[in-house]
């Protein structure tokens, strides 16, 4: 029990990085399932064959991201429940995240394999590389139960203060992962829906060491396999949380995927050289995915052990940490994109494209970090709503907006590089009023008195 309470005492600052840490890592190393897949497939297969795992990205991450986004929801409920010492609560709770992984993944699957062909069509796919698009779409969600199931499970061990062992699981899987796709890709020449196959066993590799971690345990979150089931209060409090979280995911990757028709229609070079950016730019996001993530369980345990002050310092202290770290990290990439995307690919295209979307967007990097962890303190406030309107206002509505209109009189892809640094600032600055004129931690103890 003394790891889990780590963020409800001590140094707060030591708490948050040594909790944040972990997270840091076990992202990186989540980062490296895709990205090696990209590295592997762009320098064994060609521009084609990277082109046509670049354009599943942002198709992969909405039908993802909803589930993943009620796994936040999840894990806030949990982090409460286990800062407020409510263990029957807590136990339920975990039993009815189970219930509902194993369901969204299933269904998830069904979901991915019908309707991969009809939205890679839809979003102008180049017809040189759909076929090669379409099958690794369905690779990859053909191991959907194992990736659904993992984010559930790695949900729960962080909400309780273990973000330890994800990362060990996490290293180990992307050990097999590299391993299949050198193997796969690089010897027996399987072709690009190889590489969905080493990410898919990979993620079950990891799945299956979490859940057994969880079933072994002698903790309090031990998961019974006789009691998994849905547990309805539980599950209301989990889908209240978790759906404006998920809707946010959903939204905002519907905006990505109209970002990624604007840039189809620039050609394989620029599918496969945004392609590479993005996979750069998600190691580049690392910071502040994980001091995100470390402030929703921070918030959520302090919280629901009624301790607000120690939740507010905690929160200032991730903002600054957060912004700092990224804009560092952006500076790197301005500088070094040209090495780093030629690593994926030598083509001069395609490096001139990650690099001249670089140039726009590294700069801006501190603002996409406020915006990230002001969600992720509203998240663990049980205030999930706010986020999820803010980020539709700004990175899908106005987003969108900007791209369909701009792109008519200017045709030039620069222009929609702009939409991700222009959306950033918009977002961080409705946070920011929002932030100051209302004291979510005092609303939130006098919701607690009611």
């Amino acid at each position: 029990m003394e790891k889990g309470t780590k963020l409800l005492e001590g140094s707060i600052w030591k708490g948050v990085v040594a909790f944040a840490i972990p997270l840091f890592l076990g992202n990186l190393f989540q980062q490296l399932y895709n990205t090696v897949d990209s590295l592997i497939v762009g320098n064994f297969l060609g521009s084609d064959a990277l082109a046509a795992v670049s354009s599943s990205g942002s198709l992969i991450f909405l039908l993802v991201g909803f589930f993943n986004g009620i796994a936040v929801g999840a894990g806030v409920v949990i982090s409460k429940y286990f800062g407020a010492r409510d263990y029957e609560n807590l136990k339920k709770a975990v039993h009815t995240d189970v219930a509902f992984g194993l369901i969204s993944g299933l269904l998830l699957t069904v979901i991915g394999m019908f309707l991969a062909p009809q939205i890679l069509v839809l979003m102008g796919t180049p017809e040189s590389v759909l076929p090669n698009s379409i099958l690794y779409f369905r690779i990859y969600f053909a191991g959907s139960l194992a990736f659904v199931m993992y984010n559930i499970v790695m949900g729960i061990l962080q909400a309780v203060g273990d973000s330890r062992h994800p990362l060990y699981y996490l290293i180990f899987s992307s050990i097999v992962n590299i391993v299949l796709d050198l193997l796969f890709v690089g010897v027996f020449r399987m072709g690009v829906g190889s590489a969905a196959l080493a990410t898919a066993i990979s993620q079950a590799a990891s799945a299956l060491l979490c859940f057994i971690r969880l079933v072994r345990t002698n903790d309090i979150y031990q998961v019974k396999i006789r009691e998994i089931r849905f547990h309805p209060a539980q599950l209301r409090q989990i889908i209240s949380f978790g759906l404006p979280s998920g809707l946010q995911n959903s939204i905002i990757s519907i905006a990505n995927i109209v970002v990624q028709s604007n840039i189809n229609k620039f050609g394989v070079m620029a599918v496969a050289g945004c392609g590479v950016y993005s996979k750069i730019e998600g190691f580049a996001f690392l910071p502040i995915t994980c001091f995100a993530m470390a402030l929703t369980t921070f918030i959520g345990q302090n919280l629901g052990a009624r301790q607000y002050d120690r939740a507010k310092k905690g929160a200032a202290f991730g903002i600054v940490c957060s912004m700092t770290l990224a804009e560092l990290v952006g500076v790197i990439v301005y500088m070094l994109i040209p090495y780093l995307a030629s690593a994926f690919d030598s083509s001069a295209e395609v490096v001139g494209f990650a690099t001249r979307q670089a140039h726009v967007e590294a700069l801006f990097y501190c603002f996409l970090a406020f915006s990230h962890c002001i969600a992720g303190i509203m998240r663990g406030a049980g205030k999930s709503a706010v986020p999820m309107f803010v980020m539709l206002v700004s990175w899908c509505i106005i987003r969108i907006t900007y791209i369909t209109i701009t792109v008519h009189f200017i045709p030039k892809i620069q222009v929609i590089f702009w939409a991700y640094p222009l959306t950033w600032s918009i977002s961080s600055i409705i946070f920011l009023v929002y932030f100051l004129k209302a004291d979510w931690i005092h609303n939130f103890e006098r919701a607690e008195q009611r």
